[in-house]
């Protein structure tokens, strides 16, 4: 069984509040960091809510919520996370930002063995890891969304992540989290986004171009290829804003055409339709 017990997160947003509830649930003692109370608050939302939500539904019984809920503290002092086994940073796919966040988290924690994690879908995990002074202890640690009902959690060592840490990490995923975890190289886009990217972005162009409407486009992979969602409707869901962020980590890395993000999505971005989040994208929520 996985040694790790105490967890914290940073960022409480789509992903992170997931990762926290998903943890918490788990048995383990969580501690959720934001930069503002606001921000805070809103994370303690979203994870009460979609505790709720699960005991509405019958995949949680009240008590379990309950005991799920009185494992999970707030805070909005990184300082907090000293004794932490584990930390996830879950906050805005942005390079300068989560190198910033484990630098702070280099000199807070304070357990020798704690593992330092990132959920980034794109950057290279190397980059973080040299941040430290202990890059032998981080490693990408990629949740989908959303991660209370996703099974897979993609584990990426970086070049200087060793072996001991791996184990322990994927022991979490695995026997205590009840995760599928697979393995990947530390190449932007990993397994999943590798793949996911290029196929979300030919669907913005073929609907840019004209070639046929989001309805169809949609309809055409649901109905004719079995997804379970079209690429338009599941860029919303993932945020536009994040898709072109991938995108765009992707094309530096490789700098190759599929990976360009279209003129289409980026002035989305640009005018804030950033999909469910924001309430319209491609299509509008209400």
């Amino acid at each position: 069984m996985a040694d790790i017990e105490r967890v914290g997160v940073v960022g409480s947003g789509q992903m992170g509040a997931g990762i926290a509830e998903v943890c918490a649930r788990a048995g383990l003692a969580v501690h959720v960091a934001e930069t503002t109370g606001e921000a805070l608050e809103l994370g303690r939302t979203r994870i009460v809510s979609s505790l709720g939500k699960a005991v509405e539904r019958g995949k949680l019984s009240a008590e379990e919520r309950d005991a799920a809920l009185d494992r999970l503290t707030f805070t909005t002092d990184l300082g907090e996370f000293a004794d932490r086994d584990l930390v996830i940073e879950a906050v805005v796919e942005n390079e300068q930002v989560k190198t910033e966040i484990f630098q702070v988290l280099d000199q807070v924690v304070t357990r020798p063995d704690a593992i330092l994690a990132s959920n980034t879908s794109s950057i290279p995990l190397v980059n973080l890891a040299v941040a430290t002074s202990r890059p032998g202890q981080v490693l990408g640690i990629h949740f989908f969304n959303p991660a209370q009902v996703q099974r897979l959690v993609e584990l990426i060592p970086a070049l200087t992540t060793d072996a001991e840490t791996i184990r322990r990490a994927e022991a979490l995923v695995t026997e205590v989290l009840g995760k599928h975890a697979i393995r990947a190289q530390d190449r932007s886009g990993f397994v999943v986004n590798a793949l996911l990217i290029p196929y979300l972005l030919s669907a913005v162009r073929m609907f840019e171009s004209g070639a046929a409407s989001r309805e169809d486009i949609d309809s055409g992979m649901e109905l004719g290829c079995a997804h379970p969602m079209g690429p338009l409707k599941l860029a919303d869901l993932i945020g536009l804003d994040t898709v072109a962020s991938v995108a765009d980590s992707m094309y530096q890395e490789y700098r190759e055409p599929q990976y360009s993000a279209p003129p289409l999505l980026r002035r989305m971005v640009a005018a804030g339709r950033l999909g469910r989040k924001t309430g319209a994208g491609f299509y509008s929520y209400g």
